[in-house]
């Protein structure tokens, strides 16, 4: 087998750096809004989330095992062991959720469960131990043939639990059985959609449909990159073209699925934008409050003003002599001093009644 040009190794890597990073934003993005989101929290979202967990695993393990290969560094065989198998776990993980997705839709469509009839128990047992029983038996398959092969052959690559061998196939045969069932489930499902829901265009047939659509496009592209993977030629120019066409679709099947499955998906769009209004509203309500509070100080300021000096020269009547004496005028023959005369002209009528009746 010989190795591709460097040019060929170096444009695969910034494939695969690129794309593994924008799967992980996209992945990442759907996840928060499953979880930040009540309205979109369900069974059928649920599995969503799983699977783009599963994508998001996997591609930090490849960005792990891509960063060690391209910097050289030699890695012990038990992290060699530990990383290669968290990776065929993580791959096996995506496919088997994908199965979780048929079968969700095939319970509910063809079978005609109700949602209180579908445990996620099931499912995740399905989508998160059904692998772990493939792997553990290629790990046990794997180390007796690697432990039966000579000192010489085993030091010819860094890891030799990284080369190909027939015991792979102990995980690469699930795959394909995955990829055979969930198009039976598809078959079967769009069969009964055109059939017998035909005239029921209710929104429950509407949602089948679109997830039917999904999976009808993610099925084809699951499979095809699997294909690509396993039947990629070796040599030429067609090989280049192969590796850079396998870098693309592996790199890039988590921002597909999280296309299909969240951002094109109505019900979280809808979500989405229920959001932004709400939070435009929101906006729009404290800059109105804080526009009243900026208006309140100018008016009550105003009010404070309003008290002139004519009003208070009256409630405190007139001012006293030179000596602090009232004048004259303001005291009898006796010296007494008339209460009237001191009384404002506004209310002296009434304090001129009270003197009377006093007297």
């Amino acid at each position: 087998m010989t190795e591709p040009p460097p040019d060929i190794v170096e444009v695969t890597s910034i494939i695969y750096y690129s794309g593994y990073i924008v799967s992980l934003v996209a992945l990442s993005l759907a996840v928060i809004v499953f979880v930040y989101f009540k309205d979109l929290r369900c069974l059928r979202n649920t599995i969503h989330a799983n699977l783009f967990i599963t994508y998001i695993l996997s591609a930090l393990m490849w960005i792990i095992i891509l960063t060690l290969q391209l910097s050289g560094s030699q890695s012990g065989i038990a992290s060699c062991v530990i990383l290669v198998t968290l990776l065929h776990y993580f791959t096996l993980t995506n496919f088997f959720w994908m199965l979780v997705e048929g079968l969700y839709l095939y319970m509910l469509v063809v079978e005609t469960f109700s949602g209180d009839n579908l445990r996620f128990n099931m499912y995740a047992a399905i989508g998160w131990g059904g692998p772990g029983v493939f792997v553990v038996l290629w790990v046990i398959a794997k180390g007796i043939t690697i432990s039966g092969l000579d000192q010489a052959t085993t030091l010819e690559i860094d890891c030799s639990w990284m080369r190909e061998s027939t015991v792979d196939w102990i995980f690469q045969g699930p795959v394909c059985a995955v990829l055979i069932i969930n198009l039976v489930f598809l078959i079967r499902i769009m069969w009964v959609l055109i059939t017998k829901l035909r005239s029921a265009n209710t929104v429950e047939t509407r949602q089948y449909r679109k997830a039917s659509k999904a999976l009808l496009v993610l099925i084809p592209l699951l499979g095809i990159t699997y294909l690509v993977v396993l039947a990629a030629p070796s040599e030429g120019v067609v090989s280049d073209i192969f590796a850079v066409a396998r870098a693309l679709l592996l790199s890039t099947q988590g921002f597909s699925v999280s296309l299909f499955y969240c951002f094109l998906n109505s019900e979280v769009r809808l979500a989405l934008r229920h959001r932004l209004e709400r939070w435009r509203d929101e906006r729009n309500i404290r800059i109105g409050q804080v526009r009243q509070r900026s208006r309140r100080p100018l008016t009550y300021s105003k009010r404070e003003s309003c008290a002139s000096s004519a009003t208070t020269t009256t409630l405190l009547g007139p001012p006293m002599g030179a000596h602090g004496a009232y004048p004259s005028s303001m005291r009898g023959s006796n010296g007494a001093l008339h209460l009237h005369a001191m009384a404002p002209r506004a209310i002296s009528p009434l304090m001129q009644g009270l003197d009377e009746n006093s007297v």
